[in-house]
Formats: C-alpha cells, structure tokens, sequence
C-alpha cells in the first residue's frame, strides 16, 4: 500500500471517529434538553392533611391575617368597620386584647418582627406598627398597591398585593429590596393572599381556593400544593366570601393552624404527601 492511500485511509478514520463523537454530543444534548423540558413540565405535587385539632373561632371575623408566637395567637380582620387587630386565646377563641381600626381602614395581613406588629390596609397603602403587648401604634408606613397578606423571613417584611407578585420590603424604610413572581411551568399563580413563613417557605392562600400555595423564596418556584377543599366544606359555609384565609405557623412546636373567613373553627393540621 502507498503512503498516500495510508495517509488518506488515517484521515477518513480521524473523520469518522469526529463524527461520530459530534453524533454523541448532539445526542447527549437534545436529551438534557428534553430531561429538562420533562422536568419543567411536571406540575407540582399537592399534599393532603390531617386534623390535630379544633378550636373555636369567631364567626364575625373577616380573618386577614393569622400568627402564632410565644403562645399567644394574633389575628387581623377585615371589613371597613369591623377591622381590628386582636390577641385570642387560642382554646376558647376568646378575644384577649383588640385594636380596632378606623372606620375608612380596611384591615389585611399582620406579622410580627423584632416585638413589632405589623399590618396592612387593603387600599389606602397604609400600614400600622403597633407595640406587641400593648397594641399601642409606634408609626404607619406607606407602600404602593394594594395590601393583601403579610409575613417576614426574619430580616425582611414580605407582602403580597393580590397578583403573583410577592414583595421583600426593608422593615428600615420599607423600600422593596426584592421581586419574586410565583409560578408554575403552566404560569403564574394569581391572587396571592395571606401569607406566612413555613420552615424556610413561602406559604400562601389564594383567593377563592381552598388550596395552600408552597413558594420559593429564591425565585418564586411554586413547589407545591396543599389541598384543603373539605376542612370545612363550601355548602357549610354561609357566603361566597368565607374563603380559606389565615394561615399560622408555630415555630416552636411544630404546629400548623389555618381558618378561613368568617369560619367558626380554627383548625390545627398536619400535612404531608398523600
């Protein structure tokens, strides 16, 4: 054999084997692709409950807000003249301790931060500290849109304003430090209500679902679902309006309470994947 048919037979060898790896690559690309593509696809899962326990709850409280520290159970309300800031015992549903609002104020989300609690108006984009044992106003702050529900990760004021938005606010100045859209791979979840921190998430109401939204706070991944539809059934319920809303988390003892909108129950649940 030539040099030259050694020198051509090498090179067609060289091609082949480049080719065949520029096969393997594009091959091993589209796969990733579609692997992600599947992965993004996949809707979240959705956890079902159990019931701990029951306790009674005021029927005439338009529940906005819901927290629970050091043993006590705080709740906002709502309705222009109803609105109000209150302490409960949680085992009677007794009201301890109540704040009222003016009467052109409609109450929203709370939380409580660094022995502050804080609380938002629907549309005056207003919102009132009060001292936590007294219920003494400290300051208002303004914010713009709409109030809905309020929570904080421990540094930050977090608030939702009724869309799939969910603002990060500097307790300081109440200037937004963050954005974070919640969404699936299907889009974006809307109507974000009350709110609360929940083991390092964002934990959500949404208006008119009797579902419990699981948010990143990274990104606004929504990571799951908590489904709530028979905790206290729509034909029990003796308005439209008496939606799930209110969601309260014990850091200490591990213990979840949710209630809705003029519900006559305040419910301590466990939750978990089915």
């Amino acid at each position: 054999m030539s040099k030259n048919a050694t020198s051509s037979s090498s090179a067609k060898t060289r091609r082949s084997f480049w080719l065949l790896m520029l096969a393997l690559l594009v091959s091993s690309v589209v796969g990733l692709s579609a692997f992600a593509q599947m992965k993004r696809a996949t809707k979240p899962e959705t956890w079902s409950y159990k019931v701990v326990a029951n306790y009674p709850h005021d029927r005439t409280a338009f529940t906005q807000g819901l927290v629970f520290t050091d043993g006590h159970l705080f709740e906002g309300t709502g309705k222009k003249g109803n609105s109000s800031l209150r302490l409960v015992d949680l085992a009677t549903g007794k009201i301890e301790k109540i704040a009222p609002l003016d009467n052109h104020y409609f109450g929203e989300g709370i939380t409580i931060l660094k022995n502050r609690i804080y609380q938002l108006t629907w549309q005056n984009r207003l919102g009132i500290i009060y001292d936590e044992k007294t219920f003494d106003i400290v300051k208002t702050f303004q914010y713009t849109g709409e109030g809905w529900g309020l929570t904080n990760d421990g540094q930050h004021l977090v608030m939702s304003d009724g869309s799939a938005m969910v603002r990060f606010l500097n307790p300081e100045n109440f200037e937004v430090v963050k954005r974070i859209t919640a969404h699936t791979p299907q889009g974006k979840v809307d109507r974000l209500n009350e709110l609360e921190y929940v083991k390092g998430e964002i934990w959500a109401n949404v208006w008119y679902e009797d579902k419990i939204v699981r948010i990143s706070p990274e990104n606004g991944d929504v990571l799951g679902w908590i489904d709530l539809g028979t905790l206290y059934p729509r034909n029990r319920r003796t308005s439209n309006e008496d939606v799930l809303n209110g969601i309260a988390y014990d850091s200490e003892g591990d213990r979840l309470f949710v209630t809705g909108k003029n519900w006559p129950q305040l419910y301590e649940i466990k939750v978990g994947r089915q």
